[in-house]
């Protein structure tokens, strides 16, 4: 299968993902089956029927899927995938139950430990970034879950990223949830520097966005996430021109690793 096949299944997969969701988000009589992971992190029955939407999709590409939601394979096994599809079918849980609307599908297809096609959509603001290696990383707003589209429909209705942009201060994105000393030293250091600094505070991957269209300047992320949190971000904010480094500044993010847990990072 072609990379431009790979990435319109990728589109088509988010899209349908994002419309599983909110067929229970949009019910107000939906019950969301909370229950709490390993790691006491939320699950309800949006995250397990997006899951099951995107798997529909992306399994018949032959490529074998890391997801949030299904236990991972060993690492003896995942060592000899050099291509693989990451995939967080409900980013932003706690915002999803807690009814603030940000949250995210996130799909990537990584290479060699490098993403190289990525996509989040935000179902609540029918907003889709997509970003694929040598065409680079649109904006597509007003995209309904039911929607298909080509590569070469979503290049010529999407806005290419980083968007043009005015004056504004120098913006630094947050967590919501996760906001921590280790954050709060960061952004005192930062207004060091830049005395006007506003901060922006958003849910899931969301943040990285921002960075990758130019609505922000820098995201750190000083607390623990995993490989299926970032790398759909970490392929837009890369063929938007951004880096994504652990705190050195330097050592770009990798995965697939032999443990999924991320290093801490900075998005600028």
């Amino acid at each position: 299968m072609t990379m431009d096949k790979l990435a319109e299944t990728a589109v088509i997969a988010a899209l349908r993902g994002g419309g599983r969701i909110m067929s229970v988000y949009c019910d107000p009589d939906a019950d969301f089956q909370i229950e709490r992971k390993a790691d006491n992190s939320p699950l309800t029955i949006a995250d397990r029927k997006a899951d099951e939407a995107i798997g529909a999709l992306l399994k018949p590409t032959g490529v074998p899927i890391l997801s949030e939601e299904v236990a991972a394979a060993p690492y003896e096994e995942r060592a000899a995938w050099r291509r693989l599809w990451i995939v967080d079918p409900l980013d932003g849980t706690k915002e999803f139950i807690g009814r603030r609307d940000d949250f995210t599908v996130n799909i990537a297809l990584v290479e060699d430990g490098v993403p190289v096609l990525g996509v989040v959509y935000l179902p609540v603001f029918k907003t889709l970034y997509f970003a694929l290696c040598g065409v680079g990383s649109f904006r597509v707003s007003g995209i309904e879950p039911h929607e298909s589209l080509t590569i070469g429909e979503l290049t010529t209705r999407g806005e290419r990223l980083p968007l043009p942009g005015g004056s504004r201060p120098y913006t630094c994105v947050a967590s919501v949830s996760h906001m921590n000393d280790l954050t709060r030293l960061f952004l005192d250091t930062l207004r060091e520097r830049h005395p006007d600094l506003e901060t922006v505070s958003r849910g899931s991957s969301i943040k990285i966005c921002l960075v990758a269209e130019g609505s922000a300047d820098i995201y750190p992320r000083l607390a623990p996430t995993m490989e299926w949190d970032t790398a759909a971000g970490h392929a837009v904010a890369l063929m938007a021109g951004c880096n994504v480094f652990e705190t050195d500044r330097k050592t770009p993010l990798r995965y697939n690793k032999p443990e999924l847990t991320n290093p801490q990072f900075i998005v600028e």
